[in-house]
């Protein structure tokens, strides 16, 4: 039995292949590439470039770190504190031979859905340094791109996903250039990645003794754990305190006039770091709330907000903040 054939439809014209197509790639920061030299080479009478890949002028057998960047081989973990970037590539398609069409008025448009806002919030795009074009908009001619870079700060944890709408309009060319007609398509892409937390933050706070004129006292307490894959180089570890309380840092910062400030630490993968500040009650200044009202005396201590700034891996920037941290009766 012979099977029904459909009738072609006026849609069917339609749903040939785009003239333009889609590439989204993350920008991220390279790496130091890793090289495994052979240890006590020299005492076994061979080279100590024998073994490395990228041999320098005065090689190292002892240092595995060589000074090659490798660019990334995937996407990687996107971590909250850090910025998103990425570019985006609406590429024309078209054979730069073929004289019956044309593409212009390319259009990229970003959303960003998150998981307090999973209807998708719009994203600014920029060009290229030093391209004047605005309006996430252009006509690239056949085998060309136009190229629109977005930056997109992670401040929660959980599935992400970057929606792209490419519109553009494809005009058929009557011959010596001239447009017979035109149409305007468009087709979205998502893109799913999940942000985890690259710093666990637990507090603890306690009540200490009165100190001058009865003024309250508190000690805040906070365990900081890198749960990356890389280390963690700390710029500044802060309280941004509460009226009436005013902060002041137990930590690594704390140091002598006369004395060079140390380093801050560096947290690898795993590692556990402690700090501590000191908030104390200042005289004549009253404890508010949100709203601006002025909290009782047996109403729950509100301490402040514990801030904290890194970089990771070549200096790609970092910064967390805590809600509100309430003092333990």
């Amino acid at each position: 039995m012979a099977g029904h054939q459909r009738n072609p439809s006026m849609g069917d014209g339609l749903k040939t292949p785009h003239a333009v197509s889609l590439k989204v790639l993350r920008l991220s920061r390279p790496s130091l590439a890793h090289q495994y030299p052979l240890p006590n080479s020299h005492d076994l009478n061979i080279s100590a470039k024998a073994s490395l890949a990228y041999p320098p002028e005065t090689p190292d057998d002892k240092f595995i770190v060589s000074p090659v960047l490798n660019l990334p081989e995937a996407f990687g973990s996107a971590y909250v504190g850090e910025t998103f970037s990425c570019t985006l590539c609406a590429n024309n398609e078209l054979d730069p031979a073929d004289t019956t069409r044309a593409v212009g008025g390319v259009r990229i448009q970003g959303d960003m859905q998150t998981p307090s806002a999973p209807a998708g919030s719009p994203l600014e795009l920029a060009g290229p340094e030093g391209d004047e074009e605005g309006e996430g908009s252009g006509s690239p001619g056949p085998g060309e791109s136009l190229q629109k870079i977005l930056r997109f700060e992670l401040k929660e944890e959980g599935n992400h996903v970057l929606a792209v709408t490419v519109t553009y309009t494809e005009t058929a060319l009557a011959g010596e250039g001239k447009a017979a007609s035109g149409r305007v398509r468009t087709f979205r892409k998502l893109y799913q990645f999940v942000a985890q937390q690259l710093l666990s933050v637990r507090t603890k706070a306690g009540e200490l003794s009165d100190g001058k004129e009865g003024m309250s006292r508190f000690l805040l307490e906070a365990q900081l754990e890198n749960m990356g894959e890389g280390a963690v180089s700390f710029e500044a570890v802060n309280v941004n305190p509460k009226p009436p309380f005013k902060s002041t840092s137990l930590n690594w910062d704390i140091h002598s006039p006369d004395t060079e400030p140390p380093h801050a630490p560096i947290l690898n993968p795993r590692d556990v770091i402690q700090v501590a500040f000191l908030l104390e009650q200042q005289a004549g200044v009253d404890a508010e709330d949100e709203t601006g009202r002025v909290v009782p005396a047996d109403a729950r201590t509100i301490l402040g907000q514990l801030a904290i700034q890194w970089r990771s891996a070549l200096g790609d920037r970092g910064s967390l903040s805590t809600g509100w941290l309430t003092s333990r009766k």
